[in-house]
């Protein structure tokens, strides 16, 4: 498969996932569509439904638009790493049957997009990328090298 394709397949999967992960932070931080608890929105600060419901939320919506994609995935990645093993794995071992299948997915999805970057679209690659050429070397104050003839 050429790069681009992978590029871009890294980028329809990030955005997806993020706003999958975002829908569900809306539900419970929000108490809407049907929520968590039967749509009560955790209290404010209550540790660790609001928190997780924050990280999902925020979370989501930075994956989803690229932007500090790594380090908000590998936060999204280990909160549903800490809801896992908290709230589902007391229950049985395998996530078919504890319950745990979104929690686990989405701990894996997040850690495969802090490891392999956001893909295309992503506004990390607009706003972190090197710049090159005489605009560079005049925004930095440093000079470009002599040319020799």
């Amino acid at each position: 498969m050429p790069q681009r394709w992978t590029h871009l397949t890294l980028g329809l999967f990030r955005v997806v996932v993020a706003l999958l992960f975002t829908c569900h932070g809306i539900a419970t931080l929000f108490g809407v569509l049907g929520g968590a608890q039967g749509g009560h929105a955790p209290a404010l600060l209550e540790w660790p439904g609001w928190w997780a419901s924050l990280i999902e939320f925020v979370g989501g919506i930075l994956v989803a638009f690229g932007l500090f994609s790594r380090p908000a995935a590998l936060l999204c990645s280990g909160s549903m790493a800490y809801a896992y093993f908290t709230v589902h794995q007391e229950h049985a071992l395998m996530p078919i049957q504890n319950g745990g299948e979104a929690a686990a997915m989405f701990c894996w999805a997040f850690l495969a997009i802090a490891v392999l970057g956001p893909g295309a679209a992503a506004l990390d690659n607009r706003l972190l990328r090197p710049r090159t050429g005489p605009d560079a070397a005049a925004s930095t104050g440093a000079t470009a090298p002599a040319l020799s003839k």
